[in-house]
């Protein structure tokens, strides 16, 4: 079936191919990212759409000596094919397997991380200097797309290159799409972009009809070719990238191997920064991501279960509150679907904001409306909304706004692996004033905390994973009330402990879904729902940090700066401790999870119901 497959190791075997054995082995190389994909889950819509752009690199330039940079990496699965790791596609995205997006310590065809959108052209500028400055005459290409443009970031760094002149080139793959619709005058800009093919097909036509003409043909061109601005300007070339000292050249067929090809052996030696513009379809090849590329941006295993979803229950409440309160405001960074807001949008667009991939304006823009009386919340995923933590502390939480984060897929997250791992927003907000940490249990306790979000006058964040097994109530041993008799004021609600027949003074203070669903597997502690890991509820641990007791914390984030850091401080400062009271933390320690599975991320940090249970019955 792959029979070219199994021929390429190395970009340099590509090289031996002819153009027809190439156009055959990207059919292959779809085939291949499709089954792996639709077996374990990945991106598969962007890296179909992306190819031909990855055959025709490796094909021009000399990986790894060259260096070929992805932004964003979710479009590189043909270039991993292509370097050495088709073998191990079976099992991407996984711990046996290779990571989803570039790894540089996974091989060294993989130049510069890249998980996250919109810093490879800033990574390529240094790299393009350094080999300046070392005389080894690489040759750096950026591959930018997927709404990765639109991020702040690449363009501070088009900024330095039309300064510096480095002499990179930059693919645009631009297939109209991010992982939301793309958004935003940017996006008009290459629309208008597209149109000027009309303008290169006119050009062309007349070149060859007139250059034929007899002793005047040439010159009869030069006069025509003065009016170039003006057509361009009729058919939509602004000329935005050649403004900032940076040349343009297309738009191309991005799926047209002969020519791209040709593209980038013409651009290779510039002496200076070039854009070369191509157009892709998002999901090539594909029938169902070409019809759908949004949902086929990023898809789940074929085997995966399916649970609840807190991101629905975002959009849904977020309606619900819109209809009665019209200043509620929803915004998002190209995350509609993802976070759930999506339906909010349809249902409420004149309220509602995509900013596409620009976080720290989606927040500034939020502490803007919220000077004014709007109510805001972004919805953001947990490892992107790090990228705006100046904008948090600066302009929503020294001013005291009350704006919103609504922070999805915190705690491990799993196949994405190391580079949207959700582990550090806790430890991240935790350090900023006026801000307060919620975690919901399950759906019911997070639509509750929307409903107290709408009428909250300060500063707050909600994080949960992407979805959760069940609304769960607890069992008698660990009630904690009906949910009117804990409303969430300033002190945020103090939960009760249960059942007098437990002998020991042994506590287990969780938060969220999957910490509670773990610590409702044992027996022998009374079980707290913290709920608030920001402010502590100090009543709550004066009253249970007596006689010798032990409190263990368990917490589905990094240890540094965890609600079991900030329970250990304040009851050393009460002197608590000093009585006795010894306080054991179970996280995710303090290093990057690189693993692809929950469980195991679990597994390797003693988060267990086997490990808890047997810390309990070995407590004197």
């Amino acid at each position: 079936m792959f029979e070219l497959l199994q021929k390429v190791n190395s970009p340099d075997d590509l090289k031996k191919f002819s153009l027809k054995e190439l156009e055959k082995y990207a059919e292959e190389v779809r085939g291949r990212i499709t089954q792996a994909s639709i077996k374990n889950g990945g991106h598969l819509a962007p890296s179909l759409g992306a190819v031909e752009i990855a055959i025709a690199l490796h094909f021009v330039l000399n990986s790894p000596h060259d260096k070929i940079l992805w932004d964003v990496g979710h479009q590189a699965y043909a270039h991993k094919i292509i370097c050495g790791r088709q073998n191990q596609f079976d099992d991407l995205r996984t711990d046996e397997g290779i990571s989803g997006f570039i790894k540089p310590i996974e091989s060294e065809h993989d130049a510069f991380i890249s998980g996250h959108s919109s810093n490879a052209l800033s990574a390529a500028t240094g790299i393009s200097r350094a080999d300046r400055l070392n005389g080894t005459n690489k040759k750096v290409a950026v591959v930018i797309g997927d709404g990765a443009l639109t991020g702040g970031m690449a363009f501070e760094a088009l900024n330095d290159l039309g300064a510096t002149k480095e002499p990179i080139m930059i693919i645009l793959n631009d297939n109209d799409m991010s992982i939301s619709k793309n958004v935003g005058a940017l996006s008009r800009h290459f629309a208008s972009l597209r149109i000027s093919k009309s303008y290169h097909r006119l050009k062309n036509r007349i070149r060859r009809v007139v250059s034929g003409i007899p002793f005047v043909g040439k010159g009869i061109f030069k006069l025509l070719d003065k009016t170039r601005k003006a057509i361009s300007a009729v058919v939509g070339t602004h000329k935005m990238f050649e403004h900032m000292g940076i040349s343009y050249y297309g738009p191309y067929d991005g799926h047209d191997l002969a020519n791209i090809i040709k593209v980038f052996k013409q651009s290779k030696d510039l002496k200076c920064p070039v854009i070369l513009h191509l157009n892709t379809t998002k999901g090539k090849g594909f029938e169902a991501s070409e019809k759908d590329p949004s949902n086929y941006h990023g898809i789940s295993p074929a085997l995966e279960n399916k649970e609840n979803s807190f991101s629905k229950i975002v959009g849904e409440t977020l309606c619900e509150l819109a209809s009665e309160n019209s200043k509620i405001y929803a915004i998002t960074a190209a995350m509609a679907q993802g976070t759930g807001l999506d339906i909010f949008r349809d249902k409420y667009p004149k309220n509602y904001s995509d900013v596409a991939i620009a976080e720290q304006h989606a927040v500034t823009l939020a502490a803007g409306l919220a000077t004014d009386g709007i109510k805001p919340f972004v919805a953001v995923y947990s490892s992107f909304l790090q990228r705006a933590y100046d904008q948090i502390m600066h302009d929503v939480a020294i001013c005291n706004l009350p704006v919103t984060f609504l922070i999805d897929r915190a705690g491990v997250i799993g196949s994405d692996g190391v580079t949207h791992q959700g582990l550090f927003d806790i430890a991240y907000l935790s350090s900023i004033p006026n801000i307060a940490i919620m975690a919901p249990k399950d759906g019911l306790e997070f639509k509750a905390m929307i409903e107290f979000a709408g009428s909250y006058k300060a500063p707050l964040a909600i994080r949960y994973p992407k979805s959760y097994k069940k609304d769960f109530g607890f069992t008698s041993r660990i009630e904690l009330g009906k949910w009117e008799e804990f409303p969430f004021v300033e002190g945020f609600g103090k939960p009760k402990t249960l059942d007098s027949k437990i002998e020991k003074q042994i506590y287990i203070i969780a938060y969220g879904n999957r910490m509670l669903e773990l610590a409702a597997k044992t027996q022998g502690a009374r079980i707290i729902n913290a709920r608030c890991i920001k402010p502590l509820d100090t009543n709550l641990l004066d009253s249970v940090a007596i006689n010798n007791s032990t409190i263990i914390v368990l917490e589905d984030a990094i240890e540094s700066g965890s609600l079991a850091s900030s329970i250990t401080s304040y009851l050393s400062k009460e002197g608590s401790i000093a009585k006795g009271t010894k306080v054991i933390p179970l996280n995710l320690g303090d290093e990057f999870i690189h693993s692809h599975s929950i469980q195991k991320a679990f597994e390797l940090n003693n988060l267990t119901s086997e490990y808890i249970q047997n810390l309990i019955d070995n407590i004197k």
